[in-house]
C-alpha cells in the first residue's frame, strides 16, 4: 500500500488573503493583511515584509506600512473552502480534511481512470484555480508526513513530488522544524545540542532521543526522521481534540477581561461538542506570553462531559493557577483545547436513560441558537465586548 508515492497533501496558499485578492482585483499583487487589531492572515507580499499571523496590527503596519488592511469575511472563506473540497472529492473519494484549507488525498488505484499521481496533482491544481479562483500547492509522496513536508517546501503555488527512492535525500537536509511536533521549545532543545537538520535527528538512537525529549516525542521524531509513517488517508476521521483561541496583541488585559474571553471560548467549544455529539475528558489552557514563549496547563475531569459549566469550571481553575505568570510576563494569546474526545453515544450505552454529560440548560440554549441564530443568546459578561472572530471549521 505504501510502496508508491500516491498520497497528496493539498494546501491553499495564504487562504484568507488569497480570497480577498481574488474578490477584489485592486488587492492583487499587493501586501494584504486580514484583521486590523491582530493579524489573522497575510498575503505573501505582506509576509515578505515580515508580517506574520497573530502579530498585532500595529506591529504589522510598522514592518509593512504600505499594506492594505481588510476586515475578515468568514462567510466568504467558508464558501471558498466548500468549493475547494468539492474539487477534492471530484478527484478521489478518499479525502481526509485537516482544516478548511488543506487535506490529504489518496489517489492509489486511479491510474487507469485519471493518470499518474503527478498528472492527478497537476489537474487538481488546475481545477482549483479554474473553478474556485485560488492557487493551491500540492506535495506528493509515499507517506502523509512526507507529502505535507513536500507541500510546505513547494509553497507558494507549487507542485513537488518526492519519489520513494529519493525520500531521505530530500528529507534529511531540511531543518528540524520541518518534523511534525517540533515547535519552538523542542527545536531549541535540539539546536542547543547542535542538532539542526532532520538528518542529524535520524543519526541519533531512539533511546537517546527518548532521554532528550521524553518517550512520546523521542519515538515520534525518530520514526519521522526515517519517514516511517504508516497512517492511511482516512475518510471521515473524527478529531481527537478541538480548540479555540484569541490573539490579544500587546495590550495589557485584566484578569476579568481574560475570564470573559475564557467564557466566550468555552461557550463556543461546548456547543461544538454537543453539535458533534461528543464529550471530552481533558481541558487544556494554552498561553503565549509577551516574550513569545508558550505554556500550557491541563486538567483531566473525573467524567467525560459536554457541559459548558463543567468545562468552564476546569478552565477557570487553570487560569487562576497561571495568574502570577500572566501578570509577570503579559499575555498575547489565550486558548482552550478539549482532549480525550469520545462519541456521546459511547457514554450513553452505559446510561441508556440518562445523559448526565449534557445539561438541560445547555440543550435549551443550543435549541434557541439553532432556531434564532448563534447570537440570540449571549453570556451576560460578554455583552458589549468584542466577541473575537469565529473562524470557519471542518465538521467535528
Amino acid at each position: 500500500m505504501f510502496d508508491k508515492a500516491t498520497i497528496l497533501h493539498a494546501d491553499l496558499d495564504a487562504f484568507y488573503a488569497s480570497v480577498e485578492q481574488r474578490d477584489d482585483p485592486a488587492l492583487r499583487g499587493r501586501p494584504v493583511i486580514v484583521g486590523g487589531g491582530v493579524v489573522l492572515a497575510a498575503s505573501y507580499q505582506a509576509k515578505a515584509c515580515g508580517v506574520r499571523t497573530a502579530m498585532s496590527g500595529r506591529a504589522a503596519r510598522e514592518v509593512c506600512p504600505e499594506a492594505i488592511v481588510v476586515e475578515p469575511r468568514m462567510s466568504a472563506y467558508s464558501q471558498a473552502s466548500k468549493a475547494v473540497f468539492e474539487v477534492f472529492e471530484q478527484t478521489t473519494p478518499i479525502v481526509e480534511g485537516l482544516s478548511i484549507d488543506e487535506a490529504f488525498l489518496d489517489v492509489s488505484g486511479l491510474g487507469k481512470v485519471s493518470g499518474t499521481p503527478v498528472e492527478i496533482a497537476t489537474q487538481l491544481r488546475k481545477d482549483v484555480l479554474d473553478q474556485v479562483g485560488l492557487a493551491i500547492t500540492v506535495g506528493v509522496a509515499r507517506t502523509k508526513f512526507l507529502a505535507k513536508v513536500a507541500s510546505g517546501v513547494a509553497k507558494p503555488d507549487g507542485l513537488l513530488v518526492v519519489p520513494p527512492a529519493g525520500e531521505l535525500d530530500f528529507l534529511h537536509p531540511l531543518p528540524v522544524e520541518r518534523l511534525w511536533g517540533v515547535g519552538p521549545v523542542t527545536a531549541e532543545k535540539l539546536r542547543d545540542r547542535g542538532i539542526t537538520t532532520v538528518g542529524q535527528v535520524a543519526q541519533i538512537d531512539e533511546s537517546a532521543l527518548v532521554v532528550m525529549l521524553g518517550r512520546g516525542s523521542g519515538r515520534h521524531l525518530h520514526a519521522l526522521a526515517h519517514n516511517r509513517d504508516p497512517r492511511p488517508v482516512q475518510v471521515g476521521r473524527r478529531r481527537r481534540s478541538m480548540g479555540a483561541q484569541r490573539a490579544l496583541g500587546r495590550k495589557k488585559r485584566s484578569m476579568d477581561d481574560l475570564d470573559a474571553m475564557l467564557i466566550g471560548l468555552v461557550d463556543k467549544l461546548g456547543r461544538r461538542l454537543r453539535t458533534g455529539s461528543r464529550v471530552c475528558r481533558t481541558v487544556v489552557l494554552r498561553m503565549r506570553f509577551g516574550d513569545f514563549a508558550r505554556a500550557t496547563r491541563s486538567h483531566t475531569l473525573a467524567e467525560a462531559t459536554a457541559q459548558t459549566g463543567a468545562i468552564l469550571l476546569a478552565a477557570r481553575g487553570l487560569l487562576s493557577t497561571a495568574a502570577p505568570m500572566i501578570e509577570l510576563r503579559g499575555l498575547t494569546l489565550i486558548g482552550i483545547s478539549l482532549g480525550n474526545l469520545d462519541d456521546d453515544s459511547a457514554i450513553q450505552l452505559a446510561l441508556p436513560f440518562e445523559r448526565p454529560q449534557v445539561s438541560a440548560l445547555d440543550l435549551t440554549i443550543d435549541s434557541v441558537r439553532e432556531r434564532f441564530g448563534s447570537t440570540a443568546l449571549t453570556p451576560a459578561v460578554l455583552l458589549g465586548r468584542d466577541p473575537g472572530v469565529s473562524v470557519p471549521l471542518l465538521p467535528d
